[in-house]
């Protein structure tokens, strides 16, 4: 059995399954959908002009984004992989026509749409609340769909070391704190957030505030144009490239199908 090859229509039947499984779950449901867009609520108490506002307006937004990260695609992916793995249910569908990446993928697909969707919404969301629209969506595009892919990989890599469903809740927790780090980190000393800035919530926030809203690392005022955004986000891209291959390895390297002993 190969494990590169994709055939859309197994990934999409596998993954219509996986959804109705998640639509049956009410508490599943409210943290891969409600919770993301939640953030977004806080715009409605900011102003629509100044500093100040674009800084909340844009806290609100990175919030919204690194929620739809950790749940519908990080958490949401982690408890599937651990359950799925302790049913024998990833065993059997190995036994399958379905290849290794084609089931990866359908368990994937369904958090991964939730969150680009919140991404999307967020737009004209935040517009009619008085923001801006993104100075540079093709880096914010680049930058969401690279953000969802390194969550989805710390979710295989963490399945790997997660006992059970249960577990899930406590091995969970590193991945939530290199998530949430980078945005309460500005009121560490200079020192500290010299390492701080290069976790991936940090490298998330930055790209958000330099695409979307046109802010230099640090600054809360607008001085960047179209062009002028590129060489600030060079830097947590990369951050964000590494820490992907670097979670993309250790998820190929640890993957399990069947239950842990």
């Amino acid at each position: 059995m190969t494990t590169t090859t994709l055939s859309p229509t197994r990934v999409l039947g596998l993954a219509r399954a996986n959804t109705t499984l998640v639509l049956r779950n009410r508490l599943t449901l409210i943290y891969a959908v409600v919770l993301p867009l939640a953030p977004l609520l806080l715009l409605l108490l900011v102003g629509d002009s100044g500093s100040e506002a674009s800084g909340a307006g844009a806290a609100a937004i990175v919030t919204a984004l690194m929620m739809a990260a950790l749940f519908p695609v990080f958490y949401n992916l982690l408890s599937q992989l651990v359950t799925r793995r302790d049913e024998l249910v990833l065993k059997r569908l190995r036994t399958g026509e379905s290849t290794d990446a084609e089931i990866i993928v359908s368990l994937a697909l369904p958090g991964f749409v939730i969150a680009l969707a919140t991404a999307v919404v967020a737009v004209p969301v935040a517009m009619l609340l008085g923001q801006d629209a993104p100075l540079n969506p093709l880096l914010y595009a680049a930058s969401v769909v690279l953000t969802l892919l390194l969550f989805a990989a710390f979710a295989l890599w963490t399945a790997a070391w997660t006992r059970n469903a249960e577990a899930a809740q406590i091995t969970s927790m590193p991945v939530i704190v290199l998530a949430v780090l980078g945005q309460v980190a500005i009121g560490f000393p200079e020192e500290v957030r010299r390492w701080t800035d290069l976790t991936p919530g940090a490298a998330m926030t930055d790209l958000v505030r330099v695409t979307w809203f046109g802010m230099e690392t640090g600054s809360t005022e607008r001085t960047l144009d179209f062009a002028g955004t590129w060489a600030p986000a060079g830097q947590p891209l990369l951050v964000l490239v590494a820490w992907t291959a670097l979670a993309v390895y250790l998820a190929r390297r640890s993957m399990r199908w069947e239950p842990r002993s």
